[in-house]
C-alpha cells in the first residue's frame, strides 16, 4: 500500500481513488495502512471504488449476466460486499463509494428494473447512515437510464462517477452530451479515452488520453459549466510497459486543458 501511494506522489499526483475487489482486505489493519500511507505521501483519497465477487466478463453477451448487482444469482452477495465497502470507506474517511452496478434495464416497466432499483436504494440508505454518497460508474447504462434511476430512487445521496471512455466503449452515448443529462449528479470523473465498439460482442478499445474519441477540451469545459470542481482521476487499463509513460503523458495533456 505504501509503495503505491509513494508512486502516485512521485508521479506528481495529490489525489487518487482507492480500488478493492477483495473483502478480505477491508479490515481495520488495512484501513490503518491506507490512512498512514495517504498522510505520509500527502495524497487525498477522493473515492473508494468497491468491486465485488467474480465472475465478471466485460463484453455484451456475458456482461449482462455477470456484472454488478443486476444478475439475480449474484445480487445478494454483491450488495453485502458493497455494504462492507461502505463501512471500509468510512474507516478511511472517504465519502464517496463507487462501483459498476451493471446493465440496468432501460425499460422502466421491466420487473428487473424495480428489483435492481430496490437494491440500489437499500445500498444508498446504508451509505446515508455512514454519511456517504453511492456513485454509479458510467458505461453499462445509457445516461438517461442513470438519471431515471436516481430520480426514481427518491434518494439524495446517489451520484455519478463519469467515465467518458466507458460511455464510448459500451456504445451508450457521447460523454460530452451526457453532462447535459446528468451533470449535476457528477461527483467524480475518470480521465480515460477510447473508441466506440465495432463488433456486436466486444467493447470498444481503450486508447491513451488524447488519442481516442473523447473530446477532452470540450468535456472539461462542460464539466466546469456544470459546476464540477473535483478531481480528474486518470484511469489507464491498457497495461504493459508503456502504462507509466501513458499516465504521465495524460497528466501533462490534462494540465494544459485545466
Amino acid at each position: 500500500v505504501d509503495e503505491e501511494f509513494k508512486k502516485a506522489s512521485d508521479m506528481g499526483f495529490k489525489t487518487c481513488q482507492l480500488l478493492c475487489w477483495n473483502k478480505l482486505f477491508m479490515t481495520d489493519e488495512s484501513s490503518e495502512k491506507v490512512k498512514n500511507a495517504a498522510k505520509k505521501h500527502h495524497i487525498t483519497i477522493t473515492a473508494f471504488w468497491c468491486g465485488w465477487q467474480m465472475p465478471a466478463v466485460w463484453d455484451f453477451y456475458s456482461g449482462p449476466i455477470t456484472l454488478g448487482i443486476v444478475p439475480k444469482s449474484y445480487r445478494f452477495a454483491r450488495v453485502e460486499m458493497l455494504l462492507n465497502g461502505s463501512d471500509f470507506a468510512k474507516k478511511i474517511g472517504v465519502q464517496d463509494l463507487v462501483t459498476h452496478v451493471g446493465f440496468i434495464p432501460e425499460n422502466p416497466n421491466d420487473s428487473d428494473y424495480y428489483e435492481v432499483l430496490s437494491s440500489i436504494k437499500y445500498i444508498a440508505e446504508y451509505c446515508k447512515k455512514n454519511e456517504q454518497y453511492f456513485l454509479f460508474e458510467t458505461g453499462q447504462e445509457t445516461p438517461i437510464t442513470l438519471l431515471r434511476v436516481i430520480q426514481d430512487s427518491g434518494m439524495d445521496n446517489l451520484g455519478i462517477n463519469l467515465d467518458p471512455a466507458n460511455l464510448l466503449l459500451y456504445g451508450k452515448g457521447n460523454p460530452v452530451d451526457s453532462i447535459s443529462v446528468f451533470g449535476k449528479y457528477i461527483r467524480g470523473v475518470h480521465a480515460k479515452d477510447g473508441e466506440y465498439p465495432t463488433n456486436g460482442k466486444y467493447l470498444g478499445e481503450e486508447k491513451p488520453i488524447g488519442k481516442g474519441r473523447v473530446d477532452f477540451p470540450l468535456l472539461i469545459a462542460e464539466l466546469k459549466k456544470a459546476g464540477y470542481d473535483g478531481a480528474l482521476t486518470i484511469e489507464n487499463e491498457i497495461g504493459g510497459n508503456e502504462q507509466d509513460k501513458n499516465i504521465l503523458e495524460s497528466k501533462k495533456f490534462l494540465e494544459k486543458l485545466i
